[in-house]
């Protein structure tokens, strides 16, 4: 199963960006939204920022996530 996970561009780094994820940072690569901006929030999958969201959706799975304790994964 795939899962796509929400997070906020927190900076911009050529085509990658750092995003967080519910506390956890990545660095993802932004070539396919690279009109993305900080304090914006992305759907990423593969390392792939596919989607923008607005911050109430991304919050609504986000919260999601942590019930489902989806987002622990990310720490390791």
């Amino acid at each position: 199963m795939c899962l796509a996970i929400p997070g906020k561009v927190i900076e911009i780094r050529g085509s990658r960006a750092l995003l967080e994820f519910g506390g956890t940072r990545r660095e993802v690569s932004i070539e396919l939204m690279p009109d993305i901006g900080v304090g914006e929030y992305g759907i990423v999958h593969a390392g792939f920022v596919l989607e923008r969201l607005n911050e109430e959706d991304a919050g609504e799975m986000l919260a999601a996530l942590e019930k489902m304790e989806a987002l622990d994964a990310l720490d390791g």
